[in-house]
């Protein structure tokens, strides 16, 4: 390259190009922080593909500077990126009491790189992928790329060096356009793995952090609120399990011991997850782990390897507490499926987290105390109870909502709406306020 970025776009999608090669700075937006520090898994395999394809990128994470307007200021002006990719990671924080609108810090960071840079900047992440038109035009970007950015971003630095047009890239959203149909790879493999150095933070408390590794992509269960298929669509594509595991292996090679696993449900399918705990144990790591468990397709043999494997806890999302609930949510398990597999978890010594979901289409009085004294005969060590449900586009939950006239046809949800059954309005959040008060484990 010749150190000069590529200019913004007169027509929406074509670009003046430079050739050779090209520099794209990834910026992680989040510097929100929950139990962990959530570290920017999707920024750095965007980084990393675009190395990979003979081009440069950084990746700047705000969640540890003090002044993001000016951490981004000195990295445009001292990289000087021919693209701009910001991962948007979250939109709200999903809380129906007090919600939290995440975007506008990140529009904040838009406009800086607006400020100090001529480069075309393009969105991503996983939160932008559940909104990318109405996400689009509220930031401000140039485009975004819904769906895997692996692909699609490296061959975006390939059209935009060349002076081509951009539009008809899978995923690719522009302002104005009609997007192209998303393509999901079959195989995550190609995609690698991203090295520590360029998303873990050299702090000293880095060997704290909690690692995230993502197995597999993709969720066909269909529950009527969840928004996992429109990130990743439905049909499960997978890393090889040596492949993960030798990534594993390098990461506590470098002192990394704590993973949690991302993948939606880590049991899904179960030989595979099986084997992930297998390779762990046969490579002798000594690590902490925990995975979230989709309460159906476990056996005694996963528990125990788990346990072998160093797994500290697990998440089980069962989020209703009777039968008729958990078909509500169009759940694939029974109660007492969830209760089998809650008690072989805890007699191989693995913790376990659970979660209910109150107030969605249906709940009454009477399931809500099932539910909770479900919850209170499983003797779970954590329990989180939420109310109301967040509402996602192309969901049926959002065309429930729609049916009942809790949301206008024409919301296009990007500020946070709550389903919460019109009967229990005023006397669910008293109720589960009671009972987080006598109940100390839970949230």
């Amino acid at each position: 390259g010749d150190g000069g970025a590529a200019a913004r776009a007169a027509t929406p999608g074509v670009y003046t190009g430079r050739g050779g090669t090209m520099r794209a700075l990834l910026i992680s937006a989040n510097t929100e922080q929950s139990d962990i520090v959530p570290l920017p898994l999707g920024p750095a395999l965007v980084a990393a593909a675009c190395q990979r394809a003979g081009h440069e990128a950084r990746l700047l994470n705000l969640m540890f500077v003090e002044d993001p307007r000016a951490a981004i200021q000195h990295s445009l002006e001292e990289f000087q990126p021919d693209l701009v990719g910001v991962s948007v990671r979250n939109i709200d924080d999903q809380n129906m009491d007090s919600p939290k609108f995440l975007l506008p810090p990140v529009r904040d960071v838009v406009a800086a790189c607006r400020s100090f840079s001529d480069a075309p900047i393009v969105l991503g992440g996983a939160g932008y992928s559940i909104f990318p038109e109405s996400a689009l035009t509220y930031l401000g970007a140039d485009m975004g790329v819904r769906g895997e950015g692996e692909a699609v971003f490296p061959e975006l630095l390939e059209r935009v060096a060349k002076g081509a047009p951009v539009r008809g890239l899978p995923g690719l959203y522009l302002p104005g356009h009609a997007p192209s149909d998303r393509a999901f790879a079959s195989n995550l493999d190609p995609f690698g793995l991203p090295e520590p150095g360029a998303w873990i933070p050299p702090v000293a408390n880095a060997k704290d952090f909690w690692i995230p590794v993502q197995t597999r992509r993709g969720c066909p269960l269909d529950c009527t609120y969840c928004s996992t298929s429109t990130i990743e669509g439905r049909g499960i594509r997978r890393r090889s399990p040596r492949a993960v595991v030798e990534w594993m292996a390098r990461m506590v090679s470098r002192g990394l011991h704590n993973f949690h696993f991302v993948d939606n449900t880590f049991n899904l399918p179960l030989s595979y997850a099986k084997e992930i705990c297998r390779g762990i144990i046969q490579k002798g790591l000594d690590i902490n782990l925990w995975c979230i468990i989709y309460p159906k397709w476990v056996d005694r043999e996963l528990t125990e390897l788990l346990a072998r494997a160093g797994c500290r806890e697990v998440s089980l999302g069962f989020e209703g507490g009777s039968d008729g609930r958990l078909k509500s949510f169009n759940k694939q398990f029974s109660t007492e499926e969830v209760r089998t597999i809650s008690k072989m978890f805890g007699e191989a010594g693995i913790p376990r987290f659970g979660f209910l979901l109150l107030g969605g289409p249906g709940e009454t009085r009477e399931t809500v105390e099932e539910s909770l004294a479900f919850a209170d005969s499983l003797d779970v060590e954590s329990l989180k109870v939420t109310v109301g449900v967040r509402i996602y586009p192309e969901t049926p939950l959002a065309a429930t909502a729609r049916a009942e006239g809790i949301i206008a046809p024409e919301d296009d949800l990007l500020l946070p709406r709550f389903y919460l059954a019109p009967p229990l309005r005023d006397w669910l959040p008293e109720r589960v306020a009671a009972y987080r008060a006598s109940h100390p484990k839970v949230m």
